[in-house]
């Protein structure tokens, strides 16, 4: 029987445009029968949604622990989602302490390279964007396009915010085995995130799943649309080879006409293992 998933989500929390309760919403008219919120290091977002839907009695949707960890490996920043977890596991709350801090400095010196090139203010109005969110490279995009400096948040990465660019500081970030490790200690699954979106020749990628493995690393997410399809052939072989489970997730961070929307039909992968088959 086919159902459906989404175990890649972000609100604003992170980067995300919605609400916890806005995203819920979503889910439920989408049909979502599980759903994992992956805000970026931090399950703030989720102990919302918890409360959120303990007060919906009808409600039979069923939500993981989730989040979604940058880390380095090789000089490239890597993100892994991390799933069904124990969200109040105390290792993993001072991981996200550490990261919380280092977010606050890398917001910091992002605004220190706009100001040297004259965007005056940068961290004041991302800031006030966030509110009681992280300070993340959109809030700085959508600051630069409110600000005038830029005529689309688009626009801000690709000139400044984007891979490569100035705003792209990756510095603070834990390595991939250290990300892969804290999950592993709080019972969770560790999943290669969006392995499509690093830009790396295959035989790169074989080589970073290796070691992804290697350090605990048990999914993989599977590339989706049709500009992936190649990618998606390649992951396929990959999850056989290394014998992993698939993920499925849309990545969803705001409503949009071109962008991914909520859920994801389980029929797929019904040639793999899919990751919430033990759960």
């Amino acid at each position: 029987m086919s159902l459906r998933v989404d175990l890649h989500t972000h609100s604003n929390w992170s980067d995300g445009a919605l609400s916890v309760q806005d995203l819920l919403s979503r889910a439920l008219d989408a049909d979502i029968h599980t759903l994992a919120l992956t805000d970026h290091d931090t399950v703030t977002g989720y102990d919302v949604a918890v409360q959120c839907l303990s007060q919906d009695s009808q409600s039979s949707m069923r939500l993981v622990p989730g989040t979604e960890l940058s880390c380095v490996w090789q000089g490239i920043t890597i993100h892994v989602v991390g799933l069904n977890f124990d969200p109040n596991n105390a290792d993993l709350r001072a991981y996200f302490e550490h990261l919380d801090q280092a977010r606050s400095e890398r917001a910091a010196l992002i605004a220190q390279r706009l100001s040297k090139e004259g965007f005056e203010g940068a961290l004041m109005g991302a800031q006030a964007l966030a509110g009681e969110a992280q300070v993340g490279r959109p809030h700085f995009a959508r600051w630069m396009v409110d600000a005038g400096h830029c005529d689309s948040m688009n626009t801000a990465f690709k000139r400044w915010l984007g891979r490569g660019k100035l705003g792209d500081v990756k510095v603070f970030w834990p390595t991939l085995e250290q990300a892969v490790t804290v999950l592993v200690k709080a019972g969770g699954v560790p999943v290669l995130a969006h392995p499509q979106h690093y830009g790396l020749t295959r035989a790169k990628l074989k080589r970073l799943v290796s070691h992804f493995v290697s350090v605990g690393g048990q999914a993989l997410e599977l590339p989706l649309g049709q500009d992936h399809a190649e990618a998606a052939v390649y992951v396929r072989r990959l999850l056989r080879e290394f014998g992993l489970s698939v993920s499925l997730g849309s990545d969803f961070h705001a409503d949009s006409e071109w962008g991914p929307r909520l859920g994801l039909d389980t029929a797929i992968v019904s040639d793999l293992n899919p990751v919430w088959a033990g759960w």
